[in-house]
């Protein structure tokens, strides 16, 4: 298990300029925003704008903190997302705006490139027990002092751990959120 410490992750414009983001874990490691496989990271939104389009991904987005946000796409769909609301999947290279509920957000945003790795993410609130049986498994400490196999995980840290694994997660606090986040190499057919 490598600890990637707040501290440690760096700050970078948003590819279309109109903010920052918190960039968390990227593979390969030091890949630009237009040749990654995968990444991890947090932005805060302070405006309504567009997206940056990533040609070719997916995307994952959950609201951190804020009032939420509605992702109007440009086919005329509207999806309203709030703290309470589950991870929502969307294809990165889809035109949408964000639209703010009232006030500034924070999110989580994971992206892979398709064809090459996909991910799943889950919101957690409390103590259990997590596997990945192929990949990578990617932890995101929000809330509470976590435990992972036992080595201390303080919230604003994060996680990674390779497969086959099987994670313990036991937390103390008040009030507790941690997003799971499984990546997984896309598998390729092999000629005979």
């Amino acid at each position: 298990m490598r600890i990637i410490r707040a501290a440690d992750c760096r700050t970078m414009p948003w590819k279309n300029g109109g903010g920052t983001t918190t960039e968390i874990a990227v593979s390969p490691d030091g890949a630009s925003l237009s040749d990654f496989d995968w990444r991890i990271s947090m932005a805060h939104v302070g405006q309504d704008g567009p997206f940056s389009s990533f040609p070719g991904i997916d995307r994952t987005l959950s609201v951190l903190t804020g009032a939420g946000i509605t992702l109007a796409f440009g086919d005329g769909e509207h999806v309203r997302l709030d703290r309470s609301s589950a991870p929502y999947p969307f294809a990165a290279d889809r035109a949408v705006e964000g639209v703010l509920v009232d006030g500034a957000i924070d999110d989580l945003n994971v992206m892979s490139r398709r064809g090459r790795w996909r991910h799943r993410v889950e919101r957690l609130s409390g103590a259990g027990v997590l596997t990945a049986a192929e990949g990578l498994l990617m932890l995101v400490a929000r809330k509470g002092d976590w435990l992972v196999n036992g080595a201390a995980l303080p919230s604003g840290d994060n996680a990674i751990l390779e497969a086959p694994g099987r994670v313990e997660l036991v937390v103390s606090g008040n009030e507790a959120e941690l997003y799971a986040v499984w990546l997984t190499m896309e598998t390729r057919g092999t000629l005979s």
